[in-house]
């Protein structure tokens, strides 16, 4: 591998702004905005608007479609149409 060409790749903290949670993991990603950190180190943070603790799929709280509901709806809208 050719050196100096890689990315740094460093401990970052990911704020989640939809529910609040921090978390401490590595990446290649770099601000300017730091946060002190549990340890006491100073680490940069990037904001995030979802992760795995808000988003509805990984939290359970998904809305399942009603596909039936609405298609018998939709039949019963229609079931005169185009008849003479």
């Amino acid at each position: 591998m050719k050196s100096d060409i890689h990315p740094k790749y460093e401990f970052v903290v990911f704020n989640d702004l939809a529910s609040g949670t921090k978390f401490l993991t590595r990446s290649t990603v770099s601000s300017s905005k730091t946060i002190e950190w549990e340890d006491g180190n100073t680490y940069p943070v990037i904001d995030v608007e979802i992760s795995s603790e808000s988003h509805p799929f990984y939290t359970g709280k998904q809305r399942i479609m009603d596909s039936a509901g609405r298609v018998e709806r939709f039949n019963a809208r229609f079931k005169g149409f185009g008849k003479k």
